[in-house]
């Protein structure tokens, strides 16, 4: 039985009071006021009193207006339908498509338990060398990117969007700019991957309860398409514009703020989205790449900080590239065994080299005479940063493998590079000898 009530009691931002009861938290509301209809969501329960946070803002909303609570959580559409289309964060189209009312599922259930889930062990090739060669992402992996404003971060997600080798594409936007929104619209659209690919965006000028949606409502298709076998890959960005629209809404509740004026269950909040990653046995996947920005670079910034404790490893965007220091995929070692002979040997003996030229860049800064050894480093630093690191760079696998042992040869003898000698014999490039 849906309960209706004609007396808000007090209406602060976009959050209006009421006093009702046997509600319950998460509860879907329409508010009727002079300006149309629009839905709230229950986002506090004291006693009998009942705060909502309404979607399209209180203005215009009055002390008058009818609270009809419609007795279930938001609920998102779930078929086949959804494939090709964008909608905002209430699950409606953005795209002027049909409005899809079939087959509703509940948004934001919990994690799945840990006795349904598999030991991740699939590679996914995304045609990024510094991801799959150096720090290979796995299915069921829940990954962050940090990054800093300014950063091609969604440049990145939209090419692991096109190249990434699984079957859907989820892509929640939280607070994006309308430049940003466009740029992942026609470049999907452009590239044909949008077919197989669903967007759920909210940009800066939507309601800020639409923010905290995206990622429930991307989590809950992922799942349904997960369990129907498919391979899923949800893209977020970003992350901190969540936990933003979260701080925002903790300052209008007057809660107690925890560190920097974030809710005191920013982990928890975290942490129940990063958790729906999950391999299913005898079904499909959800992994999770979610930006993170960093305010002033800051990784002890309560955002990044938190996150680092859930999630798998991070990679680090700075200048342009995902640094192969600081940046780590913890399942690489699960997978990177079973690609190619070298896959292993090759990505530590590039990396300690890269390791080796970073120290002679400050050796030649601070004015030491450059020896032989230092001039050959010098040389692989600048190969390696232009044909390996740089994101424009655009290869399989295999072919970044090769391309790992050219640079090799091109800059060092084989016994300086300190590879296996049965590695050597089998890959070393046969015209350098």
């Amino acid at each position: 039985m849906r309960k209706i009530y004609s007396r808000i009691n007090e209406i602060t931002g976009n959050v209006v009071t009421v006093n009702a009861d046997n509600i319950k938290y998460g509860e879907l509301a329409e508010i009727t006021s002079a300006h149309g209809k629009s839905l709230a969501e229950v986002i506090r329960l004291d006693g009998e009193k009942v705060s909502l946070q309404v979607f399209s803002g209180g203005r215009g909303v009055s002390t008058g207006d009818e609270v009809k609570f419609l007795s279930r959580p938001m609920q998102v559409s779930f078929s086949d339908n959804l494939l090709g289309r964008i909608f905002n964060g209430r699950g409606e189209p953005r795209d002027n498509g049909t409005h899809l009312t079939e087959n509703m599922i509940e948004i934001g259930g919990p994690s799945v338990n840990p006795s349904k889930r598999i030991i991740p062990r699939n590679m996914i090739r995304t045609g990024i060398p510094m991801i799959d060669l150096f720090n290979t992402l796995v299915e069921s992996q829940k990954l962050p990117i940090f990054s800093v404003s300014g950063e091609p971060y969604n440049e990145l997600l939209a090419r692991i969007a096109m190249q990434a080798e699984v079957d859907i594409i989820i892509l929640g936007g939280c607070g994006l700019k309308y430049d940003d929104y466009l740029f992942f619209r026609e470049t999907l659209e452009e590239s044909g991957s949008l077919s197989r690919s669903i967007f759920f965006v909210h940009t800066a000028a939507d309601p800020i309860v639409e923010c905290l949606m995206v990622p429930d409502i991307s989590l809950a298709v992922a799942e349904k398409f997960a369990l129907k076998g498919k391979r899923v890959l949800v893209l977020i960005t970003d992350m901190t514009n969540f936990s933003d629209a979260m701080k925002e809404i903790a300052i209008t509740m007057e809660q107690v703020p925890s560190n920097r004026g974030y809710p005191g269950d920013l982990y928890s909040q975290l942490a129940s989205r990063y958790e729906k990653a999950v391999d299913f046995e005898g079904a499909g996947s959800i992994t999770i790449l979610a930006v993170t920005t960093m305010p002033g670079d800051d990784v002890t910034h309560p955002v990044p900080d938190n996150t680092g404790y859930i999630t798998e490893g991070q990679f680090y965007l700075r200048n342009g590239r995902i640094e192969p220091f600081g940046s780590l995929s913890r399942l690489k070692q699960l997978v990177n065994d079973k690609t190619r002979d070298d896959h292993r040997a090759l990505m530590d003996g590039m990396i300690k080299l890269y390791a080796n030229y970073k120290e002679t860049l400050e050796k030649k800064a601070m004015g030491f005479r450059m020896s032989d050894w230092d001039d050959k480093l010098l040389k692989y630093g600048v190969l390696f940063e232009d044909e390996l690191m740089a994101l424009s760079v655009n290869i399989p696998l295999e072919e970044a493998l090769d391309k790992g042992w050219e640079i090799l040869a091109k800059c060092f003898t084989r016994e300086e590079t300190g590879m296996r000698t049965d590695l050597l014999n089998k890959f070393w490039p046969k015209s350098e000898g």
